[in-house]
């Protein structure tokens, strides 16, 4: 960097939050109340609603300290301090004892101390990964750019407008999941209750063949193995795949040939949390050959009254939901349904018909949310960009 700097602590004053007062203090009025883990959600969003809030007098009884508008917060303690998420509030709020919270003395311009935290990364200040922390002395002697104030405003103005960018695609993207399900609803209606009264006389294991999977550990009894990428429970999220840390294992080419995912399977966990019961995705042929594990269920469809798209949105839908909420086996918070319940499942078979066009418009809002995905790729790009010329002193 071009620019000279300054110890953070000359240009704001360091503190941290307070202590969360007991649940029976907060209410739905009054000062927001932000927590370590809010940070993510408020950077993300800016949705201030979902917070907590502490009224004037529930505020007074525990002495809490009142932090201005302008204030920039960042976990300084917890795994939320790994992440270095950074928000400058708009608005008075209480603050937990986790957050370090900096009000700019004059000196420093709130917004550019903003991006000056992220792009510096507060995460770099934690000595211990296994246990991640920052001192406020640390935070004290962060460099800070020794640069006029009209200056740093002039360059957190470019950033501002690069970043009201980033978001506005980001929201867009967020809602194409939205979009969805509302497409979902207005051509199927409440299948839940099923008040369109589609045919609901047949089970999952009519229209479908349901297996498990490879078993991890098993004996193999010295035979010919080679290494395959396989799903695990962990790779197969709530209408997605998530392919960037595919695991592989060792199976010998019976196993391959019986294990195998082609085009249009569908993939479901067994068991988890009671509210991620019925989860999965459709297999789309994302690799080039692929098995999955004992602990995830594949559906495959084989009767022409129903379109593998629409089965998956089905199963995932409310109306799976509440089955599997009947059906499964729940011990401390971890529910599982087996191969018979999910066999049981049962279907609702609107005209076929109405399934493929359903295929077609969901196909159409992808083709759309991958041209999103692409300019949000470029608007990150460009954000990085200015963001480095910035902080070297060459915008």
């Amino acid at each position: 960097m071009s620019w000279p700097t300054t110890a953070l602590g000359n240009v704001v004053d360091v503190a941290a939050g307070q202590a969360a007062p007991p649940a029976a203090s907060f209410s739905q009025a009054g000062t927001p109340f932000i927590r370590a883990g809010s940070v993510e959600g408020l950077v993300a969003s800016a949705n201030w609603e979902d917070l907590e809030h502490l009224t004037e007098d529930s505020a007074k009884k525990r002495r809490m300290k009142l932090f201005p508008p302008e204030t920039v917060l960042f976990a300084k303690s917890g795994l939320s301090a790994a992440l270095g998420r950074v928000f400058k509030i708009d608005r008075p709020a209480y603050v937990v004892s986790h957050l370090a919270a900096l009000k700019p003395t004059g000196k420093a311009d709130p917004a550019f101390l903003t991006h000056w935290l992220r792009h510096y990364g507060t995460q770099r200040l934690i000595k211990d990964p296994a246990y991640p922390s920052i001192r406020l002395a640390d935070v004290q002697e962060m460099p800070f750019p020794d640069i006029p104030r009209l200056e740093q405003q002039r360059i957190a103005g470019i950033l501002d407008q690069a970043d009201a960018l980033r978001r506005l695609r980001r929201r867009s993207l967020s809602r194409f999941s939205d979009l969805g399900q509302a497409i979902f609803y207005e051509m199927f209606g409440n299948v839940r209750t099923n008040d369109r009264n589609w045919f609901d006389g047949a089970t999952l294991l009519e229209c479908a063949e349901v297996v498990s999977g490879i078993t991890k550990g098993r004996k193999l009894n010295g035979q010919a193995t080679r290494e395959i990428p396989y799903m695990t429970v962990a790779t197969v999220q709530d209408g997605y795949l998530k392919l960037d840390s595919v695991k592989s294992i060792e199976a010998t080419d019976r196993e391959i040939e019986r294990y195998r995912l082609l085009r249009d399977d569908i993939l479901l966990t067994e068991g988890g949390d009671p509210d991620k019961l019925g989860r999965g995705a459709m297999w789309s042929g994302e690799l080039p050959e692929c098995i999955h594990q004992n602990h995830v269920f594949r559906v495959r469809v084989h009767d022409d009254r129903i379109t593998p798209t629409f089965a998956t949105w089905l199963i995932g839908s409310s109306r799976g939901k509440a089955y599997f909420l009947r059906a499964a086996k729940q011990t401390t918070g971890i529910a599982s349904i087996n191969s018979t319940q999910l066999k049981q499942f049962p279907l609702l078979l609107p005209p076929i018909a109405l399934q493929t066009e359903f295929s077609r418009r969901l196909k159409e809002l992808e083709y759309k949310k991958r041209a999103m995905e692409s300019a949000f790729d470029e608007s990150e790009l460009l954000f990085a960009s200015l963001q480095h010329r910035a902080f070297r002193g060459e915008l």
